[in-house]
């Protein structure tokens, strides 16, 4: 496979590309915080712990998600069925159980202040990300957040536009946003009559304790946790700020740089707007060895998702990609 530095120089003259970040982004800063079964660990599941721990055990599963899956699943086969109308209804409700757990055991489990990044990873991650004309994430943590606003480090005019300046582009007006929080993330929710994003205040709160007092409220930050590509794309479709940055996939053209991501379906509608985009060329990074069972789906789910006649797709190690190092 190439290295990250050679996709980088079999560029053409003048080309600069676009990102789309998943997990691993997150993972190379501290794969011990951010995975799901330190997760696991730290969620509360209240007085359906028992059950819903048991599980994700028979499942042999760390992944929210894939446990969503099986209940939407048994919600549908016993639908169908027409029987135990309460077995339905507790089904439901452990499907909201698992969601909060997940959103809660985030905002528990995340780096405080950040400060807990390094002044060497914000310079590194700093110069790996303005490489970027636009900067997708898929990620709910505050690492991309933190990097982008310490403007103290190099490079020091690195300027990145969210959509949530004083004039917002997905509400009409003209901005020059670069950076699409593709399924929301800690900083942002909703308030019913807006999307607004957290910011540090004047006393101090960091954003982590504004998170934690807006969950004690039963405000939830805008999360797309849904367990399939189609209800993801669903919950897409009905926010205003999430649509607006789903919609820019399309008008992407050029170069893609894929970091972090196993390309499972469940992001399909993610890669099915990058097919329909402009795009010539997608590299995916390749973690570990990648004749393996999980990096031979992830290369052939690539190929199959986003390969077309008018764009190709190559594969590069991540392991050789200066992101935090």
């Amino acid at each position: 496979m190439l290295t990250f530095i050679e996709a980088i120089e079999s560029l053409e003259e003048g080309e600069t590309p676009s990102i789309l970040l998943a997990n691993g982004f997150s993972q190379a800063w501290d794969s011990g915080i951010f995975n799901y079964a330190n997760l696991l660990d730290a969620a509360n599941f209240d007085s359906r712990d028992a059950v819903l721990r048991a599980l994700f055990a028979n499942l042999d599963t760390y992944d929210f998600e894939t446990v969503m899956q099986q209940l939407v699943a048994a919600e549908a086969v016993i639908t169908a069925y027409g029987t135990n109308p309460s077995l339905i209804t507790q089904i439901r409700n452990d499907q909201v159980i698992l969601k909060e757990a997940l959103i809660t055991a985030i905002s528990n489990t995340h780096p405080e202040l950040p400060g807990n990044v390094t002044d060497a990873q914000y310079i590194a991650v700093r110069q790996f990300l303005s490489q970027f004309k636009e900067i997708f994430t898929l990620n709910y943590d505050l690492l991309l957040y933190w990097a982008r606003n310490k403007n103290d480090f190099p490079p020091v005019h690195w300027r990145t536009d969210d959509g949530f300046r004083a004039h917002r582009r997905w509400k009409g007006y003209e901005t020059d946003q670069e950076v699409y929080f593709l399924h929301g993330g800690l900083h942002i929710y909703d308030t019913k009559t807006d999307i607004k994003k957290h910011a540090y205040t004047e006393d101090g709160e960091t954003i982590i304790e504004q998170v934690r007092e807006n969950l004690e409220n039963g405000r939830f930050p805008l999360f797309v946790s849904e367990p399939s590509h189609e209800k993801k794309k669903t919950k897409i479709e009905h926010n205003p700020y999430l649509s607006f940055c789903y919609r820019a996939l399309i008008n992407m053209n050029g170069v893609l740089f894929i970091y972090g991501h196993s390309i499972d379906e469940n992001d399909k509608h993610i890669f099915d707007q990058i097919k329909l985009s402009r795009i010539s060329k997608v590299f995916v990074s390749i973690y570990g060895d990648e004749n393996n069972a999980a990096n031979t789906r992830t290369k052939a789910n690539a190929l199959a998702f986003m390969q077309t006649p008018t764009t190709s797709v190559e594969f590069y190690q991540a392991e050789s990609t200066p992101v935090w190092a």
